[in-house]
Parts: structure tokens; sequence; C-alpha cells
């Protein structure tokens, strides 16, 4: 066994024997091994914390502050300028990232995707709730004649008032002006037949009120709806007149 000296005292290596290094060294290494283990501890009971995952950046907050007072649904694009984020694509982003913090945190709200945009909206198994205490249902209370010409305008669209009338039966002027008035329906131009008459559809708040994001998540739309090719060439699609609008 070979020794030599290392300050006041001998050390011996080989056969059984240890250097202070080879100690020092082990010792060091326990100790690290040790904090890292602490380390990712804390960052794993961090990521499982929902009040450390549910904290916003500055632009989720500013995201979400537009959301909050925005009364209509906004598009991605819009949203990112309100918000100033670089683009429609990170608000898109932003919104997949705050709705799962709304979900992990367990709120009766999340942000929904309607007429082509986005609107923060109360959870579904609250409306019973929260139609008694603002009366929203009466608010939104349509007679079922109009529920009806609404369902025909909204599977037949654009349709002229003759095509309403013979679906119902009855004259429907009334109804068709009732249902513009509260911003459900609108003219989206004229027919090439005789007298031109005006063509009917939907609007974008009809989506909105419904909670629809487009047409086509009408119930049964791809066995009612009117075939694309039968649409009058004179009709501008929902989206145009959303921009005009």
């Amino acid at each position: 066994m070979a020794t030599w000296a290392v300050g006041s005292g001998q050390w011996a290596v080989g056969n059984g024997g240890h250097s202070p290094l080879a100690t020092r060294h082990s010792s060091l290494h326990s100790q690290w091994s040790f904090w890292l283990r602490r380390l990712d501890d804390s960052a794993e009971t961090a990521s499982q914390d929902p009040t450390v995952r549910c904290r916003r950046s500055a632009k989720i907050a500013r995201l979400e502050a537009a959301l909050l007072v925005s009364d209509v649904a906004q598009s991605a694009r819009r949203l990112s300028q309100m918000a100033t984020l670089a683009d429609a694509t990170e608000a898109r982003t932003l919104i997949g990232k705050l709705n799962d913090a709304y979900d992990l945190a367990g709120t009766p709200f999340r942000v929904e995707r309607v007429a082509a945009g986005y609107r923060l909206f109360t959870r579904a198994e609250y409306s019973l709730w929260l139609g008694k205490l603002h009366q929203r249902e009466a608010e939104l209370k349509l007679s079922p004649p109009a529920l009806e010409t609404l369902a025909i305008v909204a599977y037949r669209q654009p349709v002229i008032r003759a095509e309403l009338e013979t679906i119902r039966g009855v004259q429907c002027i009334d109804i068709l002006k009732h249902l513009m008035d509260r911003g459900l329906v609108r003219i989206s131009g004229e027919d090439d037949s005789l007298g031109r008459p005006f063509l009917y559809e939907t609007t974008r708040k009809f989506l909105e009120v419904f909670g629809l994001r487009d047409l086509e998540d009408l119930p049964l739309a791809n066995r009612l709806r009117r075939p694309s090719s039968l649409v009058p060439p004179t009709s501008l699609p929902l989206t145009d007149l959303d921009k005009v609008a």
C-alpha cells in the first residue's frame, strides 16, 4: 500500500484506502445531487400549482382585458390589434393558453369562437341560473311564427319573401320586419326574378345569439341548407356583408 504526505498527515491509497480528493469529490457530488433533486421537485410542484400555471403574461393579460370589455365577437386580427400582439396567429395561440388557464382554474367562463370571431362566454352549465338572474330569455324570446320564419331564412338563405310565404302558407312581411328590427335578419341583395324582390339572410348577430361559428353549425345543415350551386349570384356571402357592416 502506497502512502504519501498531504498537509500534516499521511493518506493511504489502494487496498481499500481513500484519498481526501476522492472523498471530497464524493461528498460534493452527493450534495449537488441533493440540490438538483430539490430543484426538480420544486419545479414539478410549481407546474402542478394552479396559481402558478394560471398566471398571465403581459400579452395574455392585455388580450383578456380586450375580450372582457368587448360586447361583440372580435376576429383574431382585431384582437391582435387591440392587445398589441404580433399577428392573428399569436392571438389564437394566446387564446388557447388562456382557455387552458380557465379550465385549470375551473372558472365559470371561457373564450369561444362564434361568428368568425372570439368572445368571452359563461359556460353552458350556468345558463339556466344566469337566465333567471338577468332575464336574458325574455329579451331574446321569439314567438313561434318568428322562430319558424327565422329557421326558414337560416336554412334557405338567401331567400325572397314569396318563397318564405309559400313554405309557411301565410304572409311574413311583419315578421320579417320584426326580425330585422331585432338584428337577426337583413337584406342581402336583390333577386334576378321579375320585379327584383329583396333577398333576406341571417346576420352576424344571429350567429352570436345562437352560439354558432358559421351556418355549417346549424343542426342537419348538410341536409337542410340550400346547395351553394343554387345560391343566386346577386347575393353576397355573409362574411362580405360583415365587412361592409
